[in-house]
């Protein structure tokens, strides 16, 4: 597994202090990204939160998920989360050191008092000191929100006096952008009362023997108003996969006006799925998105790889990504209007921009949503090792084309067959049987697709030439 260390900088460490307004929570940033740049220490608020119990508790959700393994849980994880400035919200993410559990907490404008939000991405330090007070806040305490550095410890501090070096995997980065693409896909299949989310989540279990993973579940919405267990995948379903993951949201469980459940389609039968679980907040809202298994991260899914694979996708992702702005909500159709691409091509490049970190997505509101991840993340693409074996493929010319029929000669002499079945492939290898499509297109696969999209571009480049030899 390639990975390298990640080194994050602050001015001093974060804290929550007694002032005589109130309590003053003080967020340091590291290096990020801006509208004007990289900058080493921005900043994006200050102001008051409306809702400060529940916003702390969200806070310590998020850095739960960014310090835990929900499987292996022997080994260790402490990434801090990341903070994105939006112009009119703050979103806090984080990603489990297993890959498989994704956190946002979205201060809306309604949850922010006071003070104009920026723009720009970077990580937060969330230290334990500052844990252990947070989980103290009161619910009546006024609580002043600052995130990044004052203005005088800019001036005085010749440098960084907190600095974390921490592991970071290229099987993290790709998680972190398939849990996107992922989500992506979902649609609202259910929307539970304040009661009916505290009964149903406080009666999960909480895990086996020594925290094993009690496997996925199924679940449907009831007449009453809930959601009842199913013993299978039948249409309208939402899998459930690894309950015990969805702790950290007992940290909001009581401040919850509502539960909203997020999944793909399932027409009955089928291995498990992602999905999400929304709890929203007075002012906010704190989403985990759940790979298919606890064993599984997002990283092994694939949802990127057509995407990556595509020349066109790179070109339309470098114009599209000059036309995002920090929006909350991307909208496509606008981008497509902007940009002279078709729909389809904005959305194929978002994917793109989400294997760097650069676009997020937002079930709430079903849209992208733009940040900066503040992490080499170019280097997924670099390092995919389905894609790398595919370009090798093609580079090698194993790949013949007779019809809807693509023959792959791998090194080792062994021939794959891959067929067209109305734009979805098939192929002849066991990496394809094992997994029948649900973790992306196998290498051959991604090999086919990348020569037949080579020879309609050659194609469309001659009808091109020859119009206008005419």
């Amino acid at each position: 597994m390639t990975r390298s260390l990640q080194a994050v900088a602050y001015h001093r460490p974060s804290v929550l202090e007694s002032a005589a307004d109130g309590q003053r929570l003080g967020l340091e940033t590291s290096r990020g990204a801006t509208p004007s740049g990289v900058e080493d220490h921005p900043r994006f608020f200050t102001g008051f939160l409306t809702s400060p119990q529940v916003a702390s508790a969200g806070l310590l959700a998020v850095a739960d998920v960014a310090a835990a393994r929900y499987y292996q849980r022997q080994l260790r994880a402490s990434l801090d989360p990341v903070v994105t400035g939006n112009g009119d919200r703050l979103r806090f993410e984080s990603f489990s050191g297993c890959c498989g559990v994704y956190a946002r907490l979205d201060v809306l404008e309604s949850g922010l008092d006071g003070g104009e939000v920026g723009h720009g991405t970077t990580n937060v330090d969330v230290n334990n000191p500052l844990r252990e007070a947070l989980s103290r806040m009161g619910a009546d305490d006024p609580l002043h929100l600052r995130v990044g550095p004052e203005e005088l410890a800019v001036t005085t501090l010749d440098g960084p006096v907190v600095e974390k070096k921490v592991p970071l995997p290229d099987r993290w980065l790709r998680g972190f952008a398939e849990a996107q693409v992922t989500a992506a896909g979902f649609d609202l299949r259910a929307e539970l009362s304040a009661a009916e989310a505290v009964r149903f989540l406080r009666a999960l279990p909480r895990g086996g023997a020594r925290g094993a993973s009690v496997g996925a579940r199924w679940v449907v919405p009831s007449g009453s108003g809930g959601l009842r267990p199913t013993t299978r995948a039948v249409p309208g379903a939402v899998c459930l996969p690894g309950p015990e993951r969805l702790v950290a949201l007992q940290r909001v469980l009581r401040h919850a006006t509502a539960l909203r459940v997020y999944g793909p389609s399932v027409t009955g039968g089928g291995a498990a799925t992602a999905s999400a679980w929304e709890v929203v907040l007075p002012g906010m809202r704190l989403t985990l998105t759940l790979s298919p298994d606890a064993s599984r991260g997002f990283s092994g899914e694939g949802g990127v790889l057509d995407a990556l694979a595509t020349d066109e996708a790179a070109e339309d992702a470098e114009l599209i990504a000059v036309l995002l702005a920090w929006e909350p909500c991307v909208d496509v159709a606008d981008l497509a209007a902007a940009s002279g691409l078709t729909p389809e091509r904005v959305r194929a490049a978002l994917v793109r921009l989400g294997t760097s970190g650069r676009v997020g997505y937002d079930t709430a509101e079903a849209a992208y949503f733009h940040r900066e991840l503040p992490y080499d993340a170019e280097r997924v693409e670099r390092h995919n090792p389905r894609l790398r074996a595919a370009r090798a493929l093609v580079a090698a010319d194993a790949v013949s084309l007779d019809g809807a029929v693509g023959t792959v000669t791998a090194q080792d002499g062994h021939v794959h067959r891959v067929r067209d079945h109305g734009g979805a492939l098939s192929c002849s290898c066991l990496w394809w049987a094992k997994y029948r499509g649900g973790r992306g297109p196998c290498k051959h696969a991604l090999a086919v697709r990348m020569v037949r999209r080579g020879m309609a571009a050659a194609e469309r480049d001659m009808a091109r030439v020859d119009g206008g030899a005419r």
